[in-house]
């Protein structure tokens, strides 16, 4: 399928200028030549490859311990030897053919008409009964690092992140982020303990090893990132919150149209006509960012309806009678009340042919 479409696939950061000058104009910053993906893909598995074939981890210190965190978490390079201190630590990737060997597991992609291949170890889970969509916000505690070691990002209190934004106001993640996150389940539970912080057990915990091309590729954030760095993130994924980007009563992760390859955890618009993408009205705003979805002139949000469930526990919110058109969409636990608050929305079809309303423009 062809890449054409207008600028609504949302990237964490725009293209730097090339070729400006500091403000004393005596030191010219570098152009970054904008390379192939599909060879820098080749070079990035390499460079991690080494990496992941020439570290270990303390293992030992997370078997069978689901509370055990990213500042438990060691990864040390092999010794000169080749013989790891403890009988408990493992080698990330052994590179002899068998991927039942491996500390890490390898991922498969396709981004940007791109193949790529991630590699990621995963310490813990998560005993939560949720999964993070692509499209949510997340709460996290993480770390992130060059394959050199350098640290050039890290929050060590839960920060919030959205892993999409709307292209306005709020900015989302790389690329490699909406795709891990959705692997892992949150917490457990959590107890807030009145004095502003929150413990939380049995968080997803793991580790990244991703591509520049899913990462900042030719365009990182800061001097601490070179162009076309391959990036670790060690992370605790804590909480997720559902997203309406737009506010018309519909998540965006129920906006998503186009479910199917590299277009899975992305909103898209094409420009060709009769595509199947994101955006029903082809106004060029995919519907996550639109009120209007069918564009018929009524807002999306007056052509749902939306009521709201309360209950002791998401399993009781899941066993929820439901109508034909009702859709259980979002399960949050508020910490004021100790119990949990369901959205419900009833996808109205007043003519009855399996098109909502919000939908059809008839």
């Amino acid at each position: 399928m062809s890449l054409r479409k207008i600028g609504f696939i949302i990237s964490t950061i725009t293209l730097v200028l090339v070729g400006c000058k500091s403000d004393d104009d005596s030191t010219e910053i570098p152009e970054v030549v904008i390379r192939d993906r599909g060879e820098q893909q080749t070079t990035d598995d390499a460079a991690l490859i080494e990496y992941l074939s020439t570290h270990y981890y303390n293992a030992g210190d997370f078997d069978g311990n689901s509370n055990s965190g990213i500042a438990d978490l060691i990864i040390s390079e092999v010794p000169s030897s080749g013989v790891l201190p403890n009988a408990t630590d493992r080698l990330l990737y052994t590179d002899d053919g068998d991927e039942n060997n491996d500390a890490v597991q390898i991922v498969t992609t396709t981004f940007a008409e791109t193949e790529y291949k991630y590699y990621l170890l995963e310490l813990n889970k998560g005993g939560g009964a949720t999964s993070p969509n692509f499209s949510d916000r997340i709460r996290v505690v993480y770390q992130g690092f060059l394959l050199d070691g350098s640290v050039f990002d890290s929050a060590v209190t839960p920060v919030d992140l959205n892993l999409i934004g709307d292209g306005t106001n709020t900015f989302g993640t790389i690329t490699g982020w909406r795709k891990v996150f959705p692997l892992f389940n949150v917490a457990e539970s959590f107890v807030d303990n009145g004095d502003g912080t929150v413990s939380y057990t049995n968080a997803g915990t793991g580790v990244m090893f991703l591509p520049s091309g899913l990462a900042y590729f030719a365009s990182p954030p800061s001097i601490d990132i070179p162009a076309y760095s391959p990036l670790i993130f060690e992370f605790e994924l804590l909480q997720s919150f559902v997203t309406d980007h737009d506010n018309d009563g519909i998540p965006s992760y129920l906006e998503k149209f186009l479910n199917e390859g590299e277009f899975a955890d992305q909103f898209v618009v094409f420009q060709e006509e009769g595509q199947l993408d994101d955006d029903t009205d082809s106004n060029n705003f995919p519907n996550y960012v639109d009120t209007d979805d069918d564009g018929d002139g009524i807002l999306t949000q007056d052509e749902i309806v939306v009521r709201e469930v309360i209950g002791d526990s998401e399993e009781e919110l899941n066993n929820t009678p439901l109508n034909n058109n009702e859709m259980l969409v979002s399960i949050n636990y508020d910490v004021a009340t100790q119990k949990y608050i369901g959205i419900i929305i009833d996808f109205i079809d007043t003519d009855n042919d399996n098109t909502p309303d919000y939908l059809d423009a008839d």
